[in-house]
């Protein structure tokens, strides 16, 4: 590389994380293979427009690239293709919850979704958000006493409101959804069933997970959590007489994009297939694994545990309550002792999200360098101390 200071920088992130435990829940590490594919010569392809139907000449080979992405989606994910329409061209978790949004509710029209607080993303009707300023954003928050979702408060809310959609999934919950109850719900008030299983599709994909396609119209991915891949989302619709497929590929381009990021669409596709293996399987419980186990020694040691430990790769720890350290110190302290972890709010928090009242952890990136269950001890244990300063 003749640009020594972008090299130095690139030499130096590599460096930074290989020296730190990474529980990022949204991190994780991908194969030489991805990382090949987002530096290869597609990047300098234009291919605005879907195969088959290109604005542009010269995409003979990028159609077929694309092509196997949708292909390995639809396999990996065991879905029929008469039955589920799939978009790889987004370029990231939150547009693609805006693409869907703007695709198939009304502006104006009501989304329902998970409280930021209670664990729900920004993308689900946030205030503070375009999904929550351009639609109205009916939210809902956890049970108080059990932190876990309250059904029965969902379905009165949902019959009152009339959601034109519903979306279930989360950016900081840690147990098992629902999603037949959900489907329930979303039939009762006459609503469409949006999943956004951002976090937890590698999960999915590695039967360790339930998978929500039985329940849903539409479900959003991003591909670079759990699934092990680079930064992209993916956007399945169900394919009927409503025409989610026409309408959601319309709105994707020419509605909000112009050309696709072919490089990443490469990089899905590898991860979708080494995702479709049973070495992948392996790892995806191996993940729950640690992250259990992680979250049972922290509860031993003495910590906050939101809704007592965790069904998937994801922990939510209540630094505040439990010792009285802040998400914001929590965080600073621990990536000072190389531990990299962010802060976040937990149920109920009264506090600022720049200070919230805790910190949320996951295991997909130290599970791919291959830590066990005994690594995850070790690394409560060097939490403990570094947050209580011992």
């Amino acid at each position: 590389m003749k640009d020594t200071q972008i090299k130095k920088l690139i030499t130096a992130e590599g460096k930074r994380q290989k020296s730190v435990i990474n529980l990022i829940a949204s991190e994780n590490y991908v194969s030489k293979d991805v990382l090949a594919a987002l530096g290869s010569v597609l990047t300098n392809k234009y291919a605005e427009g879907y195969p088959g139907r290109r604005y542009y000449g010269g995409n003979e080979i990028i159609d077929k690239v694309e092509t196997l992405a949708i292909d390995r989606a639809l396999k990996l994910f065991k879905l029929k293709p008469d039955a589920w329409h799939v978009n790889v061209q987004l370029l990231s978790g939150s547009p693609a919850n805006f693409a869907l949004y703007s695709a198939l509710v009304p502006i104006g029209g009501k989304i329902m979704g998970m409280k930021l607080t209670s664990g729900g993303h920004l993308t689900h009707g946030h205030p503070l958000s375009m999904t929550g300023k351009l639609w109205k954003p009916i939210q809902f928050e956890l049970d108080p006493k059990t932190e876990v979702i309250d059904y029965d408060a969902i379905e009165k809310l949902a019959i009152q409101e009339k959601p034109d959609i519903i979306v279930a999934g989360f950016t900081a919950y840690p147990r098992v959804v629902d999603f037949k109850k959900f489907r329930s719900i979303a039939d009762k008030c006459g609503a469409l069933l949006h999943i956004d299983m951002s976090h937890f599709a590698g999960l999915v994909a590695g039967g360790v997970y339930p998978s929500p396609f039985p329940y849903a119209d539409s479900v959003m991915t991003t591909t670079h959590k759990s699934l092990r891949g680079p930064r992209q989302a993916i956007l399945f619709v169900k394919k009927d007489e409503r025409g989610f497929d026409k309408k959601l590929d319309k709105m994707v381009i020419p509605g909000l994009f112009g050309g696709p990021h072919e490089n990443n669409i490469a990089g899905v596709a590898i991860a979708l297939k080494e995702a479709d293996t049973p070495a992948f399987k392996k790892y995806a419980k191996q993940v729950i694994k640690n992250a259990q186990t992680l979250a049972k020694e922290l509860q031993r040691l003495g910590w906050k545990i939101v809704s007592g430990g965790t069904d998937s790769h994801l922990i939510l720890m209540d630094t505040f309550s439990s010792n009285g350290v802040t998400g914001s110190d929590a965080s600073k302290k621990l990536e000072k002792a190389g531990i990299i972890v962010n802060m976040n709010t937990v149920p109920g928090d009264t506090r600022s999200v720049m200070d919230p009242s805790g910190i949320r952890l996951g295991t997909c990136a130290e599970t791919t360098i291959g830590k066990k269950e005994k690594d995850m001890i070790k690394i409560a244990q060097k939490m403990d101390k570094v947050l209580r300063g011992k």
